[in-house]
């Protein structure tokens, strides 16, 4: 189990116990993203013999982290990437462990996520499984964009979904490496869902098990308003697409996708949010800008699975579900 830390001493003192108590003997890794913080001293002074410590010569950010802390774990048949801020409880690994055993094929699951702060609701970054509407867009059971649902049991169920959270993602060790892991160029954000993308376009499934809960924080590294985080989302959305469609799906996609995401920067330079509006401009500039990068990314991905063939596919626009129908609550679109 790999914990990726960069300056988050108060998360690792609020939640390690909670992992070192109910994971069932795991070995416990935190791999340090050259922290500046006392986090390394920390964890040698309270937990010398519980949690090794594997650190980065630099703040590699998320995908490239967790790269660099994997390939220098061999010899496991599964991987867990956890984050810093999940209180996890008793028995939680249990489940999707005997699902993966299971399951030859599936090769990534990940657990029912509910909110830290509000813990009868599902967390923002991956409640229930995730999926993707015909235009790429994330969104999970439980969440669609902020809209959260109340867990009342009616997603307890084990089924296979477009993609897993990084929050907490447990992964077949030997796909992991196959695939070579996160996109180095996305650094964080959307970075598992091309991932859970790869996996199925290689023939792997990915799943959710809602007989495991865990509780996430949530919005530790950079907060939704960050206009940091909007051109990350906005760039590796695109990015995401033209790694992974099916070749006849691509440019019609991709097109969409290009006037949706003008459409979003008018909205919020009309609401004076100029930082937003300029980080979706340098999004797409650096998309293209990158082109040849990405062509070869998607050479290695291979896509040849259409929108029809992928598990957690809704094959309708979810932007106008919610915002031109009024639809709240997964059920409402899939069933």
């Amino acid at each position: 189990m790999v914990i990726l830390n960069w300056n988050g001493r108060r998360w690792l003192e609020q939640f390690l116990p909670s992992v070192l108590a109910h994971s069932d003997a795991a070995r416990i890794v935190v791999a340090d993203n050259a922290s500046t913080d006392d986090s390394v001293a920390w964890l040698r002074a309270h937990y010398p013999e519980q949690v090794q410590v594997l650190r980065l010569a630099e703040n590699f950010g998320f995908c490239q982290g967790y790269n660099h802390a994997l390939r220098e774990l061999p010899g496991y048949a599964y991987y867990v990437l956890l984050n810093s801020d999940v209180e996890v409880t008793p028995g939680w690994l249990r489940p999707q462990l005997q699902l993966l055993a299971e399951r030859p094929a599936a090769a990534a699951v990940q657990p029912k996520i509910r909110a830290f702060h509000a813990k009868t609701e599902f967390e923002y970054a991956g409640a229930a499984g995730g999926y993707l509407d015909r235009l790429g867009y994330p969104f999970c059971r439980g969440r669609l964009f902020d809209t959260l649902e109340t867990d009342q049991g009616q997603y307890d169920d084990a089924r296979p979904v477009a993609w897993a959270t990084g929050a907490c993602m447990l992964v077949r060790a030997e796909a992991w490496h196959a695939l070579q892991g996160l996109e180095p160029a996305f650094f964080a954000h959307m970075e598992e869902i091309d991932l859970c993308w790869r996996l199925w376009n290689a023939g792997h499934e990915v799943w959710y098990h809602g007989g495991s809960t865990v509780y996430h924080v949530g919005g530790g590294t950079l907060h939704k308003s960050n206009p940091r985080k909007t051109y990350l989302n906005f760039r590796n959305g695109l990015a995401l697409l033209y790694k992974n469609l099916a070749p006849g799906e691509l440019w019609p996609t991709l097109l969409q996708r290009t006037l949706l995401d003008l459409a979003a920067a008018a909205q919020l330079l009309a609401k004076g949010q100029t930082g937003d509006f300029q980080a979706i401009l340098r999004a797409h500039w650096h998309f293209w800008q990158k082109l040849g990068y990405w062509r070869q990314r998607r050479a290695l991905a291979k896509p040849h699975l259409r929108a029809a063939q992928r598990p957690g596919t809704y094959n309708g626009s979810l932007v106008w579900a919610y915002f031109a129908q009024g639809k709240r609550r997964f059920s409402e679109l899939l069933p």
